[in-house]
């Protein structure tokens, strides 16, 4: 029998090829340059012989950690990405940050990046590694989860998928969100990066007993108490520990519908 993490890759392998055999070259892969999206362009690799087919798309907000960008430069290199970076330039022009609040900064420097981009390179598909256990508005989601012309998501009212049939056509100023790791969880990330020995940003692993769960803006983030220097420490941590995943992150704090209204007009 198939081990855990050995199901999970294969079946995060079907639905990138199912979408991909749909939609071919109209899709992008969002790349945070996360443990997540690390880890799913890593399974996109073996799911296509070594070569995506497909450009991989980076939201830049600028206010990124210098690490991801030392990382984005070296792996999209190292790995012959086809890779876009997009910014909102016109908010970022009129001073956009977090200090306009959490809620609007996310909107115009994530959600409204992401809505240009799709326009210009007109793809009909993207494909993000959110997890359902990382939040509960995830947790609602679908496998091939269709945003409307307003970019919207109708989270109360998604396409049924049995027997693994998957909605993936759209309207003509509609677009799919494809999400092959809904299934893992935080810890099968790490378990799967230790087997597979996937490289990974250096913020995860503690320095002065503190380390990131989760990474994006420097601005948003903070890091929690920790000693897991190495990826054996980090998988022991997550066994015993009480604390979200999403503790560090600012505008998760600021309101607790924050993410549902976020998600519900488009972001990530």
């Amino acid at each position: 029998m198939l081990e855990h993490l050995t199901l999970l890759e294969n079946k995060t392998i079907y639905l990138l090829r199912e979408a991909y055999s749909q939609l071919r070259e109209n899709t992008a892969l969002l790349w945070s340059i996360g443990k997540d999206s690390t880890t799913m362009l890593w399974i996109a690799r073996k799911a296509f012989f070594g070569t995506i087919p497909f450009p991989v798309m980076h939201i830049d907000t600028s206010y990124k950690f210098k690490e991801i960008y030392e990382f984005r430069q070296k792996y999209a290199s190292l790995w012959n990405l086809n890779l876009i970076v997009t910014k909102n330039e016109a908010a970022l022009k009129e001073g956009m940050n977090f200090k306009k609040g959490r809620f609007e900064c996310c909107d115009a420097l994530k959600t409204q990046a992401l809505k240009l981009a799709l326009n210009h390179h007109h793809f009909k598909g993207v494909y993000l590694a959110i997890r359902r256990d990382e939040h509960g508005i995830r947790a609602k989601e679908r496998y091939f989860s269709p945003r409307n012309e307003q970019f919207q998501w109708n989270y109360q009212n998604q396409p049924p998928e049995l027997w693994n049939l998957f909605k993936s056509t759209t309207a003509q100023d509609e677009h799919i969100r494809i999400h092959p790791m809904l299934d893992w969880t935080e810890i099968d990330i790490w378990r799967y990066i230790e087997r597979e020995k996937i490289p990974v940003n250096s913020l995860y692993f503690s320095k002065n007993f503190k380390r990131f769960r989760s990474i994006g803006c420097e601005t948003c983030c903070e890091p929690v108490d920790s000693k897991a220097r190495n990826l054996k420490k980090i998988i022991h941590e997550l066994e015993t520990t009480t604390i979200s995943e999403r503790s560090g992150r600012a505008q998760d704090k600021e309101n607790s519908y924050n993410m549902q209204k976020l998600r519900s007009l488009g972001y990530m």
